[in-house]
């Protein structure tokens, strides 16, 4: 598109631009929403800051191929349309299933297609890195979390261990002779993760002509940051622990990582620039212009207009299916609980689990054979950005709490007194390492998606996504029990009582809540 500077009016690149443009003006007004948010999660996130930068160096990328863009010739391929249609289905599903990630993706996927679309293959592929660049605007990489900081809490606690220093570890938090540390979500690695595989990329695309010296670096500056945050964090806690915890403690030791990633992303470039291939300086070969393709002066029009239309129908298919759907706020209501179940007076499960802006909730404690069970229940309709039962800011305990602590996580199956078999995820909680306090909690946890029950946040996805397409609504809730540990078993054998017999009555509940208007 930028050859269209160049061009002279003449040019097929000039009317091919204008057409582009017009697509992209209008696939970014078709999903306004999707767009924003997107957006909105690079203004108010660090980890992905960086995306502001990418589509002006997208753009200067295809600036700098002018003249190879240029020397194509431009002609439409009708077949494109049905990947352009793919993409338009996906960014339904994600929609449906309030899977921003996939919506998000599937804008930019829609964006890069209409290229090859309107312009044709061999155009494309010269615009190929500069388009795929792109897909760096996605604000992707929260589900690598639990695994970034299970990996930088083995590394430091080995490393730890290995340098001489006793260190006792529940979960994410463990304590050493000098105090307690914990691994946060900003101690994984991921923004160092994340911005090193993108300038990583870039580096590689600008700096070397070898597809595999390119796959290399780029897979270099993925591996390189997840190590470069393990050191970062056990020589953070080696810091405070030689310096009596008087520095790299508190903020400093984020400046602290950011200096030193700073210093072993430098080293890794400069190394990397030893073997550098640079391309050759613009005007030593000439350019050979691709022959020039017949191209109907119909298909001109007929070609974007239709990919318009493509564009269109999933955002008409969503208008149409939101319309039938419920719009009241949900109202929930004390279950009918069977004999020997009373709500408690007094309790000592100061613990409610962090789902965010649930529409409506149920938190109670219950008395049943003088002990004492949680019901927590999160219902949730209308699902957007900031209110949706599937969330990777939904969960039990934030790594930063102060109250509590994630040590353990499973599975249990329970057959409910009306025959259904169902799973839990299980999850046991106590006060942070270091306090006096030793209470602990047993959880469990399941998702039920309009009357059918899963623990898998792909399912309950996917669930949503199938149950709004057969325009039953996005109605959801997740129902987490809990009752105090105290080592025996006996907290599971509670619960397993109050699931078998009580979950019905939770069921009906929910059932009629959505089927209200």
């Amino acid at each position: 598109m930028s050859a269209i500077l160049t061009a002279r009016p003449s040019s097929p690149w000039l009317a091919v631009g204008l057409t582009l443009a017009g697509l992209v003006i209008g696939v970014l007004l078709l999903h306004h929403q999707t767009a924003a948010d997107m957006v909105d999660i690079w203004s108010r996130s660090d980890t992905f800051a960086h995306c502001f930068l990418v589509p002006p160096i997208s753009a200067w990328l295809l600036w700098r191929q002018r003249a190879e863009i240029a020397s194509q010739s431009p002609a439409p391929a009708p077949w494109m349309l049905l990947p352009v249609a793919v993409a338009g289905l996906l960014w339904l599903f994600g929609e449906l299933a309030s899977a921003d990630v996939v919506s998000q993706f599937a804008l930019v996927l829609l964006l890069v297609l209409m290229v090859p679309a309107v312009a044709g293959i061999r155009a494309a592929r010269t615009m190929m890195f500069p388009l795929g660049f792109l897909f760096f605007v996605v604000p992707i990489g929260d589900f690598m979390l639990p695994w970034l900081m299970a990996a930088t809490a083995d590394f430091t606690v080995f490393a730890l261990r290995l340098t001489g220093i006793p260190v006792f570890r529940e979960g994410q938090q463990f304590i050493i002779p000098s105090g307690a540390w914990s691994v946060v979500e900003a101690c994984s690695g991921v923004r160092y993760l994340i911005a090193s595989l993108m300038v990583g990329t870039l580096f590689a695309y600008l700096n070397y002509r070898s597809l595999r010296r390119r796959w290399i670096f780029a897979v270099v500056s993925l591996v390189v940051p997840i190590v470069a945050n393990w050191l970062r964090a056990y020589f953070i806690v080696l810091l405070g622990h030689y310096s009596g915890n008087t520095i790299a403690v508190g903020a400093d030791h984020l400046i602290y990582g950011w200096v030193f990633f700073g210093i072993v992303i430098m080293i890794m470039f400069v190394i990397g620039a030893r073997w550098a291939q640079p391309d050759a300086p613009p005007g030593t070969a000439p350019l050979a212009r691709s022959p020039q393709a017949v191209e109907p002066l119909r298909m001109r029009w007929v070609m974007p207009l239709a990919t318009a239309a493509v564009l269109a129908l999933p955002v008409l298919a969503l208008q149409g299916l939101v319309a039938h759907e419920h719009r009241t706020l949900p109202q929930l209501a004390e279950p009918a609980w069977p004999a020997g179940l009373g709500v408690a007076s007094n309790t000592g499960l100061d613990w409610t689990p962090a789902f965010e802006n649930p529409p409506a909730q149920l938190s109670r404690h219950y008395a049943a054979d003088g002990q004492q069970i949680g019901l927590y229940v999160g219902y949730y309709r209308q699902q957007d950005i900031g209110s949706k039962l599937v969330s990777s800011n939904n969960m039990l305990v934030p790594s930063d709490d102060k109250d509590w602590a994630q040590v353990d996580a499973g599975a249990r199956r329970v057959v409910l007194a009306s025959g259904l078999d169902l799973e839990w995820k299980t999850a046991r909680l106590r006060r942070p390492v270091g306090s006096s306090d030793s209470t602990s909690i047993v959880v469990w946890q399941v998702y039920w998606v309009n009357g059918r029950y899963t623990t898998s946040d792909t399912q309950a996805k996917v669930y949503g996504a199938l149950y709004r397409l057969l325009g039953r609504g996005d109605d959801g809730a997740v129902v987490i029990v809990y009752a105090a540990d105290d080592g025996s078993g006996s907290a599971d054998a509670r619960l397993e009582r109050f699931v078998r017999d009580g979950l019905d009555a939770v069921d009906a509940q929910l059932r009629k809540t959505r089927d209200a208007n």
